[in-house]
């Protein structure tokens, strides 16, 4: 794993981190024990200690440090959670966040600190639209993305009465207003939407709703336990993949593993990372597996292993922690990452790379532990995100 991070990052560079206590700090602010935990949680925190090793331990001549903090997926927790991290303990960057409203909340506060956020386990698109900064990086997915490759795929099938289940907070908004843009754009038809809270147990009402409304297409925009039990009683209420086209946006691995394979199959999903496909992938997502109670990561944690070691390489190059230097020289320089897939950072932060359409195996198709997904089609990063002509980010728009 050593040669695969720093094949991708490493630069050589100038010497002082320039912080108060001596070392390269990363803070993994995540959802260590709700629903998002096996998502992102300690394999997420895992992934960033991993990448750490793999950079040798110190970057422009300091020591890296780890550390991490639950946020409860609750946004004034998070954001009391990153104040005292940059004011007190000196942290130098953030990343993953695993909640949409937790990310949104710390943007101001980095951008006043001049610190680094990459938000990598979230989705909504204002990151690098009307909230974006000079100090956040968004990487590995966001809603738009996923949805538009989903659409453009699922469309393709047939796929044209389009209903939401979707949880109501600032993810599964930003995904349903997404997928209903693009639904629309390309002559699909919304015919309605449910909203329903994080954390919920009984889907029956929802699914009703759904079956009823002449949908051919249903889409649950929602993720971690709530997007496991609603696939779960979707099936026991009949609706099955040869009858209606179930769309997961932000399908996981872990999700699958939770609803098993007779539950999911033939689901259509759209990811950054099949951990199956070639020899990085693997080794990642064998060892990150080690350290993580055998779970086996998919995006998510993928994109946190290859943004610190992204982060690290800047601040190498740098020579200090000074964040909007950091982020500029980042969004200066092509990315090699050999987990998502090699991309560029545009000027509103995001990070475009390659966006796989992936469709769950069936039981006899798969053939090892965590073997679930396929990939049926790669969509381009600047076919897949949000075109840079149509974004709300002052960073893009006060230049024009």
């Amino acid at each position: 794993m050593a040669a695969l991070g720093l094949a991708g990052f490493a630069i050589a560079g100038a010497a002082q981190a320039g912080d108060r206590t001596g070392t390269v700090k990363i803070g993994v602010l995540t959802d260590m024990s709700g629903v998002f935990s096996d998502l992102t949680g300690n394999g997420a925190v895992q992934a960033a200690k991993m990448a750490a090793e793999a950079y040798g331990g110190r970057a422009a001549g300091r020591p890296i440090e780890v550390i991490f903090a639950d946020h409860q997926n609750k946004a004034d927790i998070g954001a009391a959670i990153i104040r005292r991290w940059y004011d007190q303990e000196d942290v130098d960057m953030v990343v993953d966040f695993a909640n949409s409203a937790v990310a949104l909340a710390a943007v101001g506060i980095t951008r006043e600190r001049n610190k680094v956020m990459i938000p990598s386990g979230v989705g909504t698109t204002e990151l690098t639209g009307k909230q974006c900064s000079p100090n956040t990086i968004h990487w590995s997915w966001d809603s738009y993305g996923n949805a538009n490759a989903l659409v453009k795929a699922v469309m393709q099938r047939g796929g044209k009465k389009w209903f939401f289940i979707t949880v109501d907070y600032a993810f599964g908004h930003s995904l349903e207003e997404n997928v209903s843009k693009l639904v629309k754009a390309q002559g699909g038809e919304v015919v309605g939407s449910v909203k329903h809270p994080l954390n919920t147990v009984d889907f029956s009402s929802y699914i009703l709703t759904a079956q009823a409304s002449g949908a051919d297409v249903i889409v649950l925009a929602n993720g971690g336990g709530d997007l496991s039990n609603a696939v779960k009683q979707a099936r026991e209420f009949g609706i099955t993949s040869d009858r209606y086209k179930i769309v997961a946006p932000q399908f996981n691995l872990a999700v699958v593993h939770a609803a098993g394979l007779k539950d999911t199959q033939g689901l259509l999903a759209a990811g950054s990372m099949n951990w199956t496909e070639n020899a990085d992938t693997r080794a990642f997502a064998t060892e990150l597996s080690k350290r993580n109670n055998g779970i086996h990561p998919d995006a998510l944690q993928a994109g946190v292993y290859s943004a610190v070691l992204a982060y690290l390489g800047a601040v190498e190059k740098v020579g200090t922690a000074d964040g909007k230097k950091i982020v500029d020289l980042l969004k200066a320089a092509p990315v090699k990452d050999p987990l998502l897939g090699d991309g560029v950072i545009r000027a509103d932060g995001r990070m475009l790379h390659p966006v796989q359409i992936l469709q769950i195996k069936s039981p006899d198709e798969s053939k090892e532990p965590w073997d679930y997904f396929k990939t049926i089609d790669v969509i381009p990063g600047d076919q897949a995100f949000r075109p840079l002509a149509e974004s709300e980010c002052p960073l893009v728009t006060n230049t024009r």
